[in-house]
């Protein structure tokens, strides 16, 4: 066997065994990719699962580098969805048996805001006769909301660490965000027995192949349910744009990005990993292509349209003009040409949480 073979046969790998699996190319990347899918079809199946994500607010009182909705950014008009366009679009995604929706926003923290969203959970809940699985990604708050959260209907929560490594975390934040409060969050999340999530921008400033291989490995260390991971792709309006000269191709950072799901897939065979937005937005076909390598999750937006083009995260993100119904379209189409299907009306949970549940 050559050195790849002997690295793939193993249970586990080491960190320089990811950085080597994390840089092939060619022939290597192509059997690299073939086994990871063959795995995926093996624990988890070939359904896709859906979850229509809803861009609740780009109000935010964080400041991150790499953000296009940072706070300190005043060229974005700033709005809240209302609470009968946020019941509206539950009733498009449960009607058309999408099975889950992602609640997203920008990070607020304040007790009327906590109170609202715990109502609005309550609403969708109640729409969809309890249905409808409910995925957060609202960033950091107090335990005690997390718990509320949870019993309103809440089950999933993704919060993206960005960098697993602290130097490159503090770089990407100003000094008043905390590593250490972001971890604590993971820990309160997972201990509220959340399916909690988290993910990393690959390719960002700074960054060499070591730490995207260490951020595999925190993934594992921390038994994550969940990974929504993809290319860091640079915002006009942000202070890390000024770092772009020395960023990696768009090719490069596709490549690296199909890697990572790919190995992470060979690393936690059952966990949900998301086709994320970024990865069809740096490259033409990248969510099928990511599908194919080991992901198996799908956020169609269904934000009301007036809202899409002031949630830039990035420059050039996609799915900012297509319908609701366009959309979806598009995805069985997508799906299709990814040689998968849609696994409708389920919440497809992660395999991975139900494992360590014993059930």
């Amino acid at each position: 066997m050559n050195q790849l073979e002997i690295i793939l046969a193993k249970n586990n790998f080491t960190l320089e065994e990811i950085v080597y699996l994390l840089q092939t190319r060619g022939a290597e990347q192509a059997f690299l990719h073939a086994k990871a899918e063959a795995l995926k079809l093996e624990t988890i199946g070939n359904r896709v699962h859906l979850r229509g994500l809803i861009e609740y607010s780009n109000r935010c009182s964080k400041n991150c580098y790499y953000c296009g909705i940072r706070m300190a950014n005043k060229h974005v008009e700033r709005y809240v969805v209302s609470d009968e366009e946020v019941v509206d679009a539950a009733i498009f995604a449960y009607k058309n048996k999408y099975g889950s929706l992602v609640l997203q926003a920008g990070e607020c923290s304040d007790n009327a805001y906590i109170l609202h969203i715990e109502n609005l959970l309550k609403k969708i809940m109640q729409v969809s006769n309890g249905e409808l699985g409910i995925t957060l990604s609202l960033g950091e708050q107090s335990r005690d909301t997390y718990k509320r959260w949870k019993e309103a209907g809440a089950t999933r929560y993704l919060l993206r660490i960005e960098a697993s490594n602290k130097e490159l975390y503090e770089k990407l934040h100003p000094a008043n965000h905390s590593y250490e409060k972001r971890l604590r969050c993971l820990y309160e999340l997972q201990d509220l027995n959340y399916q909690v999530g988290t993910g990393v921008m690959i390719g960002l400033p700074f960054q060499s192949t070591i730490d995207l291989a260490n951020d595999l490995l925190f993934f594992k260390s921390f038994d994550i349910d969940m990974v929504g991971m993809g290319p860091y792709i640079e915002h006009k309006e942000t202070p890390l744009y000024a770092e772009c000269k020395q960023l990696l191709s768009h090719e490069e950072r596709y490549q690296l990005s199909l890697n990572m799901i790919a190995v992470l897939r060979l690393m936690m065979p059952y966990i949900n990993m998301a086709a994320s937005t970024a990865m069809g937005s740096i490259v033409e076909g990248g969510r099928e292509a990511a599908i194919r390598v080991g992901a198996n999750i799908l956020m169609p937006n269904i934000t009301p349209f007036k809202y899409r083009e002031n949630y830039f995260l990035y420059d050039g993100k996609i799915c900012i003009e297509e319908s609701q119904e366009d959309d979806l379209v598009n995805l069985k189409a997508l799906v299709s040409r990814a040689g998968s299907t849609l696994g409708w009306d389920e919440h497809g949970d992660s395999k991975h949480y139900w494992h360590k549940q014993n059930i």
